[in-house]
């Protein structure tokens, strides 16, 4: 308990800076909801169904990237406005940052529900439906990131975050697929026993 109250202290502080002089507070409302409606859902379905602590460290780490991002905007921020001028890069790549870890954590947080609940009881059935549940979430995203820029136009210009690259809704979710199927490879067995420890406990 104690982790996952230190987690939600720091989400709860991230939120407040992130709050405080936002780039554009449209875009930070649009970025930081749905950290703020995981967390919220965690919140309460604590005792119905609690992840192990390594999932909800992921979360922790995707909520950061999330508002961070809300606060400077997926194409500003500093570290990569940095980062595209020392390499030469075309543009600010945070936003890949933020799809590969939507890729990344959902597939955590997944298996870890499928897995504990009997859902899919073969491992590599198991890891096929956690990859496509994972693309789909994706899909999804870009779904609302779509209406969003339809809806709003140049108000959601800054959501969408193409920055001119035509490519960037495929890329997003090939990003995202990546991060999902990485997640398994290098975290898969280390996932089984931190569910068998948590189980015991």
């Amino acid at each position: 308990m104690k982790l996952i109250q230190t987690l939600l202290g720091f989400t709860f502080l991230l939120l407040v800076w992130s709050a405080i002089n936002p780039y554009d507070y449209f875009t930070w409302f649009l970025e930081v909801l749905p950290a703020i409606i995981g967390v919220l859902v965690l919140v309460i379905t604590f005792k119905k169904f609690r992840f192990t602590n390594f999932v909800y460290v992921l979360i922790f780490v995707h909520c950061t990237i999330l508002i961070i991002g809300g606060h400077y905007t997926y194409a500003e921020v500093p570290l990569f406005d940095w980062i595209q001028e020392a390499f030469n890069q075309s543009r600010n790549n945070y936003d890949k940052i933020g799809h590969f870890a939507q890729g990344f954590v959902p597939a955590m947080i997944t298996r870890d529900l499928l897995f504990r609940k009997k859902v899919v009881q073969s491992n590599s059935w198991l890891n096929f439906v956690v990859v496509c549940i994972a693309m789909a979430i994706s899909v999804t995203y870009e779904f609302i990131e779509w209406g969003v820029s339809l809806l709003t136009g140049e108000g959601g210009d800054s959501f969408l975050g193409t920055q001119g690259y035509i490519w960037d809704t495929q890329s997003d979710m090939f990003y995202a697929t990546i991060g999902a199927i990485l997640a398994l490879i290098f975290f898969g067995k280390y996932h089984i026993r931190q569910i068998n420890k948590h189980d015991l406990n």
